[in-house]
């Protein structure tokens, strides 16, 4: 998919697939200017569609693998 250069905001735990309800990971902002919100199974599920209505997607589906680092660990 192609990310966004220069994000809007980042997407938030409130912010819900339009297909499903699960947390949204991609923004699509559309070349008609409406914006859809899908969790990653859905980004990927209607990638080639999407490409060809997106002005710009935004892809933050990385945070799903990304381990936080503990705060007890920073202490050390």
């Amino acid at each position: 998919m192609t990310t966004v250069l220069t994000p809007a905001s980042p997407l938030t735990a409130a912010d819900r697939c339009d297909r499903c309800g699960a947390q949204a990971y991609l923004r699509v902002v559309l070349l008609s200017g409406g914006e859809l919100l899908f969790c990653a199974h859905h980004g990927r599920k209607f990638e080639p569609e999407l490409k060809k209505i997106a002005a710009e997607i935004q892809d933050e589906s990385e945070r799903l693998t990304t381990v936080p680092s503990s705060s007890a660990e920073e202490e050390r």
